[in-house]
């Protein structure tokens, strides 16, 4: 079985590491990759690393002879996209804007949208046509805390601080994302009020409807270039072996998201599609802490394992990456 793929915004982060991912996957071949400012270049001009992979050119046009369509735009474009081009119902969306994540925003022309977290909606995605690709930092902190919500658990203030690596602002030079500025630096965003904690509250309380403490977030900006490491606490009454039970139980199953009794570092995600969650016990709190990839388990990883669950094919196809040992 080959899966024809079209890329839509595949000269950004995420475009990358797609293409990276579906040049090398045995069941997909791509039939185009569309960039308008790029239209006409070799796909490796942009992303190097592909010198000798393929020899495709990146195109302005949009094909409508593929299976699946992954739209790799910024936030609000990927709705404007559809809205000025009119994708055929036979073709499978994953869309890794945040464009259609939340319920009330989740369709568009009879076009309705699954949120695509397969550590929560596995059975969804592999009967729907279309996926929203759940955010980044929204993907390493459910995963820190569903199997307490599914448990019923969380019924404190949940508090949580997390640092990301600097590909999290996309390609695009800003004033906080250049590297004179981001080297040897830490600072503070969107506290309180990042845009991922809405797709993170509709989820939680998916598993837990009564759901009605504060998820107070403080994200960080790195300096680093890839990865998520979440630290969370809130109250429990579990022991630490229950609750280590508890999340080996829930991951149980799910391929890409594993319990660590260890503690965790962030090299031993990154360039994977894994999210790797430790639990420790103090007193009346539990800590958790979750560590991924933000381009990959974060974004075009779990696009990629979307695709696959939606195929029927091995959820790991194309997904055996290795870490970065060191």
């Amino acid at each position: 079985m080959k899966i024809k793929a079209g890329i839509i915004g595949g000269a950004g982060y995420t475009g990358g590491e797609l293409l990276r991912i579906l040049v090398n996957h045995p069941n997909v071949d791509i039939t185009f990759v569309n960039s308008n400012s790029n239209a006409g270049n070799y796909i490796y001009d942009v992303h190097a690393d592909l010198v000798g992979d393929t020899d495709l050119k990146f195109t302005s046009g949009l094909s409508q002879d593929i299976d699946v369509l992954f739209l790799c735009v910024g936030h609000g474009d990927a709705k404007k996209f559809l809205e000025a081009n009119p994708v055929n119902d036979t073709i499978k969306i994953i869309d890794l804007s945040q464009d259609f994540r939340l319920g009330k925003s989740s369709s568009i022309d009879n076009k309705n949208f699954v949120y695509g977290l397969p550590e929560l909606n596995k059975d969804r995605i592999k009967s729907a046509q279309n996926i929203a690709n759940p955010g980044c930092f929204a993907t390493c902190l459910q995963l820190a805390m569903l199997p307490l919500a599914k448990a019923g658990l969380l019924n404190k203030e949940v508090h949580i601080s997390a640092t990301t690596g600097s590909t999290g602002a996309g390609q695009s030079l800003s004033s906080t994302s250049h590297f004179s500025w981001r080297n040897n630096n830490l600072s503070v965003y969107k506290a309180f009020g990042h845009q991922h904690l809405k797709e993170i509250g509709e989820s939680i309380k998916q598993l837990q409807p009564t759901f009605a403490e504060g998820i107070n977030f403080i994200p960080y900006r790195g300096d680093f270039a890839r990865g998520i490491m979440a630290s969370i606490y809130t109250e429990c009454d579990l022991s630490q072996e229950d609750l280590e039970n508890l999340y080996e139980e829930y991951y149980a199953g799910h391929e890409f998201t594993h319990v660590s009794r260890k503690n965790i570092d962030l090299k031993q995600v990154v360039n994977t599609n894994k999210c790797l969650v430790h639990v420790e016990k103090h007193g009346n709190k539990v800590m958790i802490l979750s560590i991924i990839d933000n381009l990959l388990k974060g974004a075009s990883g779990q696009a990629v394992q979307n695709m696959n669950l939606m195929f029927g094919l091995d959820e790991r196809a194309g997904l055996r990456l290795k870490a970065q040992a060191f």
